[in-house]
């Protein structure tokens, strides 16, 4: 069931399904071979940016002299607001979309990041690996399935015409509110525990 829940998360906050418009738009003027080299470097690329916070979140934690109390309440507010972008905004697709600029640079910008490896993957990770909460075996196993996860993301790239093909992009923005309303009780799950080990509740 753990393994399950962080499952779902990871998912929820990364969206695989939230990223194909983005992927099919900044890669319109690619043939099909050149779409399937950015899908896979630019998962690959994700995932170095999501691995690297793993190993250095808690660093820059402890440097910073933040407690695990206040980092756990920060970073759910943090991940409860970008749920609600996902939730009430005009979506994922419609906003990373719009930061196109440079079809040369798509595979870092904005497939890589943010659009895979966005704020809120960033914060989810650091959260799930912190050491103060998981054990050195916790945190492989969430690596795990933070690589599980991007290899979904990869093969829902790789088919990207043929999903929006059948769901279409309001499918896919729905798709993602579901996955915003996740992700929001997760956050707010964090607050409470925060508040709750702040003040010894």
């Amino acid at each position: 069931m753990e393994f399950l829940k962080t499952f779902v998360f990871l998912a929820a906050v990364i969206d695989p399904l939230g990223s194909i418009p983005v992927f099919l738009e900044a890669t319109k003027q690619f043939d099909d071979a050149a779409r399937r080299k950015i899908a896979l470097r630019a998962t690959m690329f994700a995932g170095l940016i999501l691995i690297f916070f793993i190993a250095i979140g808690q660093i820059i934690m402890e440097a910073m002299e933040i407690s695990l109390y206040a980092f756990q309440i920060a970073g759910g507010v943090i991940l409860f607001l970008f749920s609600l972008t996902m939730v009430f905004g005009q979506g994922k697709p419609h906003d990373e979309k719009r930061l196109i600029t440079n079809y040369e640079h798509v595979t870092i910008f904005p497939i890589a990041m943010p659009s895979i490896a966005s704020p809120g993957a960033i914060m989810a990770v650091v959260l799930l690996t912190d050491n103060y909460t998981y054990t050195i075996g916790q945190q492989l196993v969430t690596t795990l399935i933070l690589v599980l996860v991007l290899l979904l993301t990869c093969g829902v790239l790789l088919a990207a015409q043929k999903i929006q093909g059948r769901i279409g992009e309001t499918g896919i923005t729905v798709i993602s509110k579901i996955m915003g309303l996740i992700l929001a009780s997760f956050a707010i799950q964090n607050v409470l525990t925060g508040i709750k080990e702040y003040f010894n509740i």
